[in-house]
């Protein structure tokens, strides 16, 4: 049975790593997501599992890809500028296919910024920040309780679907507290890696499966293969061979899109009748909520998709939406950078604006609804 606990967002996504099965942590100090690092240095080792400060944040992605290949489920926490770091191990975890999560808890930038307050600017660096058209998966928390629920999604996802996962918060939600409904061990849905079945001979690592991938082997299982950065085949072994690479990219893209009723979430409110709408995301979803609920009060139809999935981005929902709103407002912590995706969705259909803001305060119910009742105003 579920129990009631109050906790703040980084202690969430903490305990939510150890109840997916984390085993490994590496990771180097970084506000806002330290506290991430102390509780685990805590809680791993009183479940078996093993804690590492690296010397920084590009050695903390190497750990914990090591880590994964020697069959632990594994993760590391950053903010911004550690994030940046990450980013050419992370592009060597999607193209290795080692699934691993990596919490990103953002914060003003560029560079060291407002290192204690809230953003959103990670948002395309999450998307395309390594090299390569690569897929990726991005989840974005806007609750405490998302903080706990979304982290056992990441390492779900990122057994499933060997990949790395971006978990995507921000300063917002990793310090609030709130009430949460912790399930008990036996209630939650925990994706156990497969293990190969054939013999170590017939055993492709890298199989090129379409919508789906090969079971992982341990190292030091019996089953040898190779592991690169390089183009490979299905053993893992580098080639140049453009059919094989083909097929490598097709298997790399369609074990996601094959995949989009179980790794898009989000959550909706007050849609069916809605003649505007809100898209939020993370900690600015709560306003973005708040919102509609005094705007309903007041007669204003106004409906919220709130988006757990940032990446994949959830098109055909969104395109759905703009056909039946005349408006859609995009409140973030950054210039527009989910906007800018919704008004390629939209492409006219319905008026896209923004509530933008990047100074480290957050945007409240009131601004949110000062653009809307202004957008009600132009609406003939």
């Amino acid at each position: 049975m579920a129990e009631f606990e109050v906790m703040y967002g980084n202690q969430a996504i903490a305990e939510g790593a150890i109840a997916a099965g984390c085993r490994f942590y590496a990771g180097y100090p970084i506000t806002p997501s330290t506290e991430i690092a102390e509780i685990l240095s805590d809680r791993l080792p009183e479940v078996g599992g093993v804690f590492v400060q690296m010397e920084d944040e590009i050695a903390s992605m190497a750990a914990i890809i090591g880590a994964s290949l020697g069959g632990l489920k594994s993760a590391t926490a950053t903010s911004g500028p550690g994030f940046s770091l990450m980013q050419e191990n992370l592009g060597y975890a999607v193209g290795s296919e080692v699934p691993c999560v990596v919490i990103n808890v953002q914060r003003v930038g560029p560079s060291t910024g407002l290192p204690t307050k809230a953003a959103q600017g990670d948002v395309m660096q999450a998307r395309w920040g390594t090299h390569g058209d690569h897929p990726i998966i991005a989840l974005s928390p806007g609750s405490v309780q998302d903080c706990f629920d979304l982290t056992v999604k990441a390492f779900n996802f990122a057994e499933k679907y060997r990949t790395p996962v971006i978990f995507l918060a921000d300063a917002l939600v990793s310090a609030l507290q709130e009430k949460i409904s912790v399930p008990h061990s036996s209630e939650l849905d925990i994706y156990a890696r497969p293990k190969p079945t054939e013999s170590p001979e017939d055993y492709k690592a890298f199989a090129f499966t379409k919508g789906g991938v090969a079971p992982l082997a341990t190292f030091g299982e019996g089953y040898r293969y190779h592991v690169t950065g390089l183009s490979h085949d299905e053993k893992g072994y580098p080639t140049e061979d453009s059919a094989l690479v083909a097929q490598w990219w097709e298997h790399m893209h369609s074990k996601i899109e094959d995949n989009l009723d179980d790794i898009l979430l989000y959550e909706e409110k007050q849609l069916d009748d809605a003649e505007i709408a809100l898209i939020a995301y993370g900690g600015t979803s709560m306003a973005a909520d708040h919102a509609v609920a005094i705007a309903r009060q007041q007669g204003i139809k106004l409906g919220l998709l709130k988006l757990q999935t940032i990446w994949p981005f959830p098109e055909k929902r969104v395109k759905k939406l703009t056909e039946n709103v005349n408006c859609i407002v995009v409140p973030e912590l950054n210039f527009g950078q989910v906007r800018s995706e919704v008004e390629r969705l939209s492409a006219g259909q319905a008026a896209v604006v923004g509530v933008n803001k990047a100074d480290g305060n957050q945007i409240t119910p009131a601004e949110i609804l000062a653009e809307v009742t202004a957008q009600l105003r132009n609406t003939p």
